[in-house]
């Protein structure tokens, strides 16, 4: 096994990379309650119940997937990089595709399939290389940061820091309630934990102001600690149905723009972190990524099984960084962390009773952690600024990332003609431009 994973290669042993895969797990286990919260709509009261995902079964799913989509990245790729359903694509997958456009969770789980298998063509095919390459750095930035400001809206929304109102659109909401003053506990917690460097800082926040609202009565006293698993039977294969049952129902624009949504976010995201945890890791060679076409089958991989099983898009997770400087090196830490996860499901009766005041802070703390991107952009150049701006800025405004994509996408050809600068503009960005004005025209 040490063979395989090249640890003498790597300059590690068994016991640097399970310190690793479990620092990584600690980092990322927020996504146990927080994927399940936000699929099922739990911030949402008027929502008919007949239509939420189920619960325990997006549990599961999550799980599982994550588990799954370690194992193929850890085996096939041998980074020490883990995977789980993504912040900020559920919260689209939840709030824009089910919320705004109407789409049955069902068919969005069949969007998150379609967006997979096509992830799997295009890194088979070389394609990726020449999409990545069209797309400007800034823009990739800028999308990255949205999403943060997105997570962190809809973080503020949950712990009800920030509340609706009729004269400002938004305003503060009552500090006094017992409920946001546990969320503000919480975010107080992580961020100190943060600041001193302490692994799993979000997870451990989280733990804690969960025992606090248990003490205080405000979050309910689990039944048990250890206990029977869900069952996944209310998602699993549901992705499926709509293809082989009711194919015209994928026959429209919004189905498109979904799946052209989670394969676009996700094709970003996961070339940014796998660049940028194999590079603290010191796995780059030459400005390249070895086994970079490995790394990317798997993450698509990953994102398959998971909509089949019932999640939004499963992909590689920045926190593998916390791992890597845990001393990660090889592909078995994240197999660790794929193991952590099939026990964290014995867990599930501790885990249920989390509310979306507890998990608000990790929302909060991750859209900070996103939005650092912000600082990679040459702000002075305006025609750079405006599109940047644009798409991170619509994002939260717009509650909805793929409005925050069009957006940029838009204003990013016009700012750099008009500047002169045309030529600089790949022709896949003017056939996007074109696409997105289309967008507007029939789904505004």
């Amino acid at each position: 096994m040490k063979k395989y994973f090249q640890f003498e290669e790597l300059g590690t042993n068994y016991r640097q990379e399970i310190i690793g895969g479990l620092t990584t797990f600690l980092a990322m286990a927020y996504i146990l309650v927080v994927n399940p919260l936000t699929l099922s709509l739990n911030s949402v009261a008027d929502f008919p119940d007949e239509l939420r995902m189920d619960y325990g079964s997006i549990f599961m799913a999550t799980a599982l997937a994550a588990a799954i989509g370690c194992f193929l990245m850890g085996i096939l790729a041998k980074y020490p990089i883990a995977l789980a359903p993504g912040m900020g694509l559920n919260a689209f997958f939840a709030y824009t595709v089910i919320l705004t456009y109407g789409i049955p969770w069902q068919t969005a789980l069949t969007g998150v399939l379609v967006s997979g298998i096509i992830f799997i063509l295009l890194s088979l095919s070389g394609i990726r290389e020449t999409i990545i390459n069209a797309i400007p750095t800034e823009l990739k930035y800028a999308i990255g940061a949205g999403i943060g400001l997105y997570i962190t809206f809809i973080g503020f929304q949950n712990a009800g820091i920030i509340v609706s109102n009729p004269a400002t659109m938004v305003g503060l909401g009552d500090l006094g309630k017992s409920s946001t003053l546990l969320a503000i506990f919480g975010l107080v917690v992580t961020v100190i934990l943060m600041v001193r460097g302490i692994n799993g800082g979000i997870f451990i926040g989280m733990m804690t102001a969960a025992v606090v609202g248990m003490i205080f009565s405000v979050v309910e006293l689990p039944s048990a600690i250890i206990g029977n698993v869900p069952s996944i039977a209310p998602t699993f294969g549901v992705a499926l149905e709509p293809i082989f049952n009711n194919p015209g129902s994928l026959m429209t624009v919004d189905f498109l723009v979904v799946v052209l949504t989670f394969l676009f976010v996700a094709f970003f995201d996961t070339a940014g972190t796998l660049v940028a945890v194999a590079n603290q890791a010191g796995l780059i060679k030459d400005d390249k990524l070895p086994r970079a076409g490995k790394a990317l089958f798997a993450d698509a991989m990953a994102t398959v099984v998971g909509a089949v099983l019932g999640t939004s898009t499963t992909t590689s997770y920045i926190e593998s960084s916390s791992g890597v400087a845990a001393g990660a090196r090889s592909g078995f830490a994240a197999v660790v962390t794929g193991v952590l996860f099939l026990v964290s499901i014995l867990f599930f009766p501790l885990l249920e009773v989390i509310t979306r005041a507890v998990t608000a802070p990790a929302l909060i703390i991750v859209g900070v952690l996103m939005v650092s991107a912000l600082g990679k952009i040459d702000w002075t150049k305006f025609e750079i600024a405006v599109p940047a701006f644009l798409t991170m800025i619509a994002m939260p405004l717009g509650y909805s990332i793929a409005t925050g994509i069009a957006f940029g996408f838009i204003f990013y050809p016009i700012t750099m003609v008009v500047s002169g600068k045309g030529k600089q503009v790949h022709p896949i960005m003017y056939g996007l431009f074109v696409i997105f004005i289309l967008y507007f025209v029939f789904l505004t």
